[in-house]
């Protein structure tokens, strides 16, 4: 049993065979795939799964708490495994590629500007956009 699957599990989701290998697709996915890719990929495990079944089973695993949805401006819901811990989203608006990252000096100068403003931080998302700079020849 994957980590999706063992938090459906925990949250007392039923688990259909469909929902499993949605599960599935979702905790080898290396990317922040949308909907019809996660059926392009489940549907290649069990050809009997169909769209509006993906599209029921991320409503679902997203009102359980076990998948975050991201809108990265593309006009596309993406998905990707909930996590414990936080990450940030740079997103190459050529390619679509979406990069995970971390950066301490950040996470401190939001929890400044917080402050400062006189609140406390409990949540954030933060999104950049860019696209690949030139290199000097």
């Amino acid at each position: 049993m994957d980590r999706l699957e063992k938090l459906c599990a925990e949250k007392g989701m039923r688990m259909t065979d469909q929902r499993r290998v949605i599960a599935r697709v979702l905790s080898v996915a290396a990317d922040h795939p949308d909907v019809e890719e996660i059926h392009r990929r489940a549907s290649a495990i069990d050809p009997k799964i169909s769209v509006a079944t993906v599209y029921r089973t991320m409503r679902l695993f997203e009102e359980a708490g076990v998948v975050e949805r991201h809108e990265f401006q593309d006009g596309r819901s993406r998905y990707e495994e909930a996590h414990e811990d936080h990450h940030d989203h740079l997103i190459d608006m050529k390619t679509g590629k979406v990069i995970e990252f971390v950066d301490p000096e950040i996470e401190e100068l939001q929890h400044k500007i917080a402050a400062k403003l006189g609140y406390r931080l409990v949540a954030h998302r933060l999104e950049l956009y860019g696209v690949p700079a030139k290199k000097d020849s």
